[in-house]
């Protein structure tokens, strides 16, 4: 498994169970960074088709897919599940920056309210190793870094100028107000940013999105 003193490579966490030994200690390696003391638990969401473990004090929600027929019910408790018959699917790491003194977080969208229940992941820099064998669109090979350090800070002008084009986008349509922030996805890198803050919504949010810094990162297996 490859790591670094950042911790291990998110996309070698993929596939595991539960309570794979890497797994739980990659989440006390987190919560030790974050200064947590005691094993975490986390709120589980159970459906048929995917369960989430989230850690809100850690920045951290893990996607698990059923396995081999298995069918969770909704609402289940973490004792309750099976879990030799999960496996990690997706890894999304929350940066969520200082809300204003005058922000009510207990208005907007229940979405919003979610994200504002996360703490920022106490890891910096995250780092993202990039594939290096990765062509664009007109088949040319693309010159890129072997890996991305994200900070905080980091925008949407540092994701393309490290991964290139995105293989996908969207979001930013509509008014400032109530509209989904812009997102991108490197589908070879297995890699999707979605970005927070005035500049990723509304009508303009793509010239702005440069400077848009990013809000949520999901880790997913790239198509084989």
């Amino acid at each position: 498994m490859t790591s670094s003193a950042n911790g291990p490579d998110l996309k070698d966490l993929l596939g595991l169970h539960p309570q794979s030994p890497a797994l739980v200690e990659y989440v006390a390696v987190l919560a030790a960074r974050a200064s947590i003391h005691g094993t975490q638990v986390p709120q589980v969401k159970s459906y048929p088709d995917a369960v989430y473990f989230n850690y809100f004090v850690l920045g951290l929600s893990l996607l698990f897919s059923p396995k081999d027929g298995y069918k969770p019910k909704s609402g289940l408790e973490l004792r309750e599940l099976d879990s030799n018959k999960l496996v990690l699917e997706s890894i999304y790491i929350y940066n969520v920056p200082s809300a204003p003194a005058s922000e009510d977080r207990s208005k907007g969208t229940s979405s919003r309210r979610a994200e504002l229940a996360y703490s920022t992941y106490p890891v910096s820099p995250l780092v993202l190793n990039i594939i290096a064998d990765v062509q664009d669109k007109d088949g040319k090979p693309l010159s890129r870094p072997p890996k991305l350090d994200v900070v905080g800070d980091t925008s949407g002008k540092d994701f393309v100028q490290a991964l290139g084009e995105p293989d996908r986008k969207g979001g930013g349509a509509g008014p400032s107000s109530g509209s989904i922030g812009i997102w991108c996805e490197w589908s070879k890198d297995g890699i999707m940013v979605e970005f927070g803050g005035d500049e990723a919504k509304g009508p303009q949010a793509w010239e702005r999105g440069k400077d848009a810094i990013w809000k949520i990162i999901t880790v997913f297996s790239p198509p084989s």
